[in-house]
């Protein structure tokens, strides 16, 4: 086991340099085995290179295409502007619009990243147009993102079901319930701040017919995600790669019908496509080599014997769970902890009896809640560089965000009913 601390310490200390994941991951992976001195060095390449072959990781850049063809056009203005007109009235009007397009774009991209940047720069300056503060804003943007990666289909889904071993169909399908969940209580919280600190309603006149052509231009964002993942994907007439390249084709007629993209604008999109995958594959490869080397030192295993032998309440060891989750999440992004916890905590959840499915979800919420907490948080980053505002201001107007966003990762915890769609 000591090689296997050396290993973890090396790692943290180097993010704490502000060394990027991916090397950071590829050299406590060689720091470890050099210690062992029982496998040769090059082993590291051969586990890297192995999920670069897992045909299910094709989906990653097939959903990201999908999301910036879609979200950069016509399309993603017409769905802002239809939310704005039907909710953008009531008291925390903007706060409703931003929540509502995060869960109609979330069946689009299954990116929490892609959804703060895409719409955070169309709804960031326009709330701050009409009257509302901008930490406010920011604030809404940074959370309500996050839904991207609970509501299907979801990057991060693909991710643990590719590492557990459960069905990426089944676990798409369980995030719907606590998705809506986490969305409904985003709604409440931007009434009650509305309300208190007296925020502007939005006036808007519109007639019925403006309100039906509206609906009509912004019906193809709406009806993808019940095509593509509740009729395609989950009636079984394709598999989540193939639903991804089909949502892409999708996104590219649907351009094309609307007669707002250049051959340049397609080449702009996968060129942003391919360096998002870069990425994303990289953090793949070197957190697959990470988790060779620690299966191999028997860590997983001897972890879950030791929190067993000592901690005789599952209740309590759910709540270990969730704050180690909690604070793994805000250091360090989804896709490398996903890989990297997940081989840790499933013996654990299996021992006290726990779904691999609930504990999917439960993990993604947890990293979710990391995407809007500092340090690291990355669409708290985002939201913030958009709103050109400082930090602080921010994580502030974040609190009452923070609050039920842990209610309902404690309802996803001890109500196992939650997850139950995909099971």
């Amino acid at each position: 086991m000591f090689e296997v601390v050396v290993a973890i310490a090396l790692f943290l200390v180097l993010l704490l340099l502000s060394i990027p994941v991916s090397f950071a991951l590829l050299m406590a992976t060689l720091a470890g085995i050099a210690l062992v001195g029982t496998a040769p060095l090059q082993i590291v390449a051969q586990q890297s290179f192995a999920p670069a072959s897992n045909f299910l990781f094709l989906a990653i850049p097939f959903f990201i295409l999908t999301a910036d063809l879609l979200a950069s056009g016509k399309l993603g203005q017409t769905v802002i502007g239809l939310a704005t007109k039907v909710i953008g009235r009531f008291r925390g009007g903007v706060g409703h619009a931003s929540v509502a397009t995060s869960v109609v774009f979330s069946g689009v991209s299954g990116s929490a990243v892609a959804d703060a940047s895409g719409l955070g720069s169309v709804l960031i300056p326009w709330s701050k147009k009409v009257g509302y503060p901008a930490p406010f804003s920011a604030a809404v943007n940074a959370s309500s993102s996050v839904i991207g990666v609970i509501l299907p289909p979801s990057i991060p889904m693909i991710l643990f079901a590719a590492t557990s071993g459960v069905s990426v169909a089944a676990i798409f399908l369980s995030g719907l319930i606590p998705g809506l969940l986490l969305a409904t209580a985003y709604f409440i919280v931007c009434w009650g701040v509305a309300v208190k600190q007296g925020f502007p309603r939005i006036k808007m006149k519109f007639t019925k017919k403006n309100l039906l052509k509206d609906v009509f231009l912004a019906l193809p964002a709406l009806l993808m995600p019940i095509i593509m993942i509740r009729v395609v994907l989950l009636g079984g007439i394709a598999t989540v790669t193939e639903v991804a390249v089909l949502s892409a084709v999708y996104a590219l007629l649907i351009r094309l019908m609307y007669r707002d993209i250049s051959l340049k604008g397609i080449i702009h999109s996968m060129i942003n496509t391919a360096a998002a995958t870069g990425v994303v594959m990289l953090l793949i490869m070197m957190s697959e080599a990470l988790s060779w080397f620690l299966t191999v030192q028997q860590a997983p295993q001897l972890l879950a014997q030791n929190v067993l032998e000592n901690v005789a309440s599952p209740i309590v060891i759910l709540l270990l769970i969730n704050l180690l989750l909690l604070v793994v999440g805000a250091f360090l992004d989804m896709s490398p902890a996903i890989l990297l916890l997940t081989p840790v905590l499933l013996p654990i959840s299996t021992a006290i009896g726990l779904d691999p499915i609930q504990l999917g979800l439960i993990m993604i919420l947890n990293l979710g809640i990391g995407l809007f907490t500092p340090p690291v948080g990355t669409t708290l980053y985002i939201s913030t560089s958009i709103g050109k505002i400082p930090i602080e201001q921010t994580v502030k107007a974040l609190v009452p965000f923070y609050a039920v966003s842990v209610l309902c990762l404690l309802a996803v915890t001890f109500i196992p009913a939650l997850t139950s769609l995909g099971r």
